[in-house]
């Protein structure tokens, strides 16, 4: 036996309320993306408490990569789920995010009213150009972890190439590059594997409650009839709050719009946050004027210091975009729209992650019913691939704002380049922690702010 190994009795029980303060602890600590998510989860639960073992914590998390959606929510929503049941589950998936989307709402409300304040924009001068620096380091991690052959490679240059200068949809983008990775897969299968998810399994951590042999409780064995009570039970959760904002605003009101095009971007999220945003500035931006690009970028900066899943920007998309949308001013007046945005932040969190919930209850049983290897990955190898040129294209978005931020025959940010050059040598060099660098560059663009304003006066 090794000698990592804890050579103890299994906890007997794991009560759910103990789990509930944990899930909701989580959602207050999970700073760091997926990967600082995953590495909380996998030390409290494998690690410290013993819930679930080393093995099937992986093929969960094997199982979630390869869905749309946030990873470590669904994660969450999994084991919660395998531990107590579908309460379990949905209460892991809710704790996780619900502490996000408070902050997220209370922060986008101070931004509205104080974002032109001095202090409040030297810090977000600071944060752009780190923001620009992490993307692009996204890319890199992304294309490290993916981009193993020139078939791969070429798939994210022509990707890169398709949004850049053709302007390609997101969604067309990810179609054809599912069409290749399925071609691909039966042509040329060594070439398309996936590349293994977060490690092997071979690590013991002692017996836990839910232990690599442990059978699979009745619950998520598979059932066609239950498989069919999940899906229709998702249908109706979004044909209701659907139908109430038809017959309240109709077709063309801004809430009915947030809730389709972000149900829409919930089934495009293959390969993280990072990878939807393209698809989430091209709506929220360039088509419906939901935020500007400048307001896109400082949503992203507080995504990253805040706990939750990245993909909770969108709420600060919506809470923007519901209190400068004109009908919804109608609907609640001057004095009513702090309730009108953070209804509309809401509605957006909801459709945004009612598919992962499904998928998750949906699909557990079907992946309990085998501890084999994950099928079909190809088309989804592909995409990751595509989204490493998606990915690049977005560090590039902002870069051309933070740094010209008048356009590109106006003035070089000179100040916003040492410090978006400083927070990649920190990511990519010295390793540094998101949340450091952004702290970092905060600070860097508030004491930028005030010499210039010193050196002008």
């Amino acid at each position: 036996m090794s000698d990592d190994v804890n050579d103890t009795a299994a906890p007997s029980q794991a009560p759910l309320g103990e789990a509930l303060r944990f899930w909701l602890k989580l959602g207050f600590i999970s700073f760091g993306g997926p990967a600082g998510q995953i590495a909380i989860m996998h030390a409290e639960l494998v690690e410290r408490r013993r819930w679930i073992s080393e093995r099937r914590f992986l093929h969960a998390l094997n199982y979630c990569m390869l869905l749309p959606g946030p990873e470590a929510q669904q994660l969450a929503t999994y084991i919660g789920w395998l531990m107590h049941r579908t309460l379990g589950g949905l209460a892991a998936g809710v704790l996780f995010v619900l502490p996000s989307l408070l902050i997220l709402i209370a922060l986008s409300w101070l931004y509205l009213t104080l974002g032109q304040q001095p202090v409040v924009a030297g810090l977000f001068y600071g944060i752009k150009p780190a923001v620009t620096a992490i993307v692009l380091h996204a890319a890199w991690r992304i294309g490290s972890r993916t981009l193993t052959n020139a078939w791969l490679w070429a798939i994210a240059a022509a990707a890169f190439i398709a949004i850049f200068t053709l302007h390609a949809p997101f969604p067309a983008i990810v179609a054809v590059a599912a069409v290749l990775g399925a071609l691909g897969g039966r042509l040329r299968p060594q070439y398309f594997r996936a590349g293994g998810g977060h490690g092997g399994a071979s690590r013991s951590h002692g017996a836990a409650l839910i232990d690599d042999h442990t059978p699979t409780p009745a619950h998520a064995r598979y059932s066609a009839r239950r498989l069919g009570t999940v899906l229709l039970a998702g249908a109706v959760l979004w044909l209701l709050p659907m139908g109430a904002l038809l017959a309240w605003v109709g077709w063309a009101g801004t809430y009915t719009q947030m809730g389709w095009f972000f149900t829409k971007a919930a089934l495009l999220t293959f390969g993280g946050a990072y990878a939807v945003l393209p698809y989430v500035y091209q709506g929220a931006v360039g088509h419906f004027g939901w935020l500007t690009p400048t307001q896109m970028i400082d949503g992203l900066a507080l995504g990253e210091t805040t706990p939750g899943p990245l993909i909770m920007v969108v709420a600060f998309v919506a809470f923007l975009g519901g209190w400068q949308s004109a009908d919804i001013q109608a609907l609640f007046g001057p004095q009513g729209m702090l309730i009108g945005a953070a209804l509309a932040a809401t509605l957006v969190t909801w459709f945004t992650f009612l598919p992962s919930f499904v998928f998750i209850l949906a699909g557990g049983p079907l992946v309990e019913s085998t501890h084999g290897d994950m099928k079909f990955t190809a088309p989804l190898t592909a995409i990751t691939a595509a989204v490493v040129g998606v990915v690049l294209n977005l560090a590039l978005f902002f870069a051309r704002h933070v740094l010209w931020p008048t356009g590109l025959d106006g003035p070089f940010e000179w100040p916003a380049a040492l410090i978006a050059i400083a927070a990649a040598l920190a990511l990519f060099r010295f390793k540094r922690g998101v949340i450091t660098v952004i702290a970092a560059s905060a600070l860097a663009g508030l004491a930028t702010q005030f010499l210039l304003q010193g050196t002008s006066s």
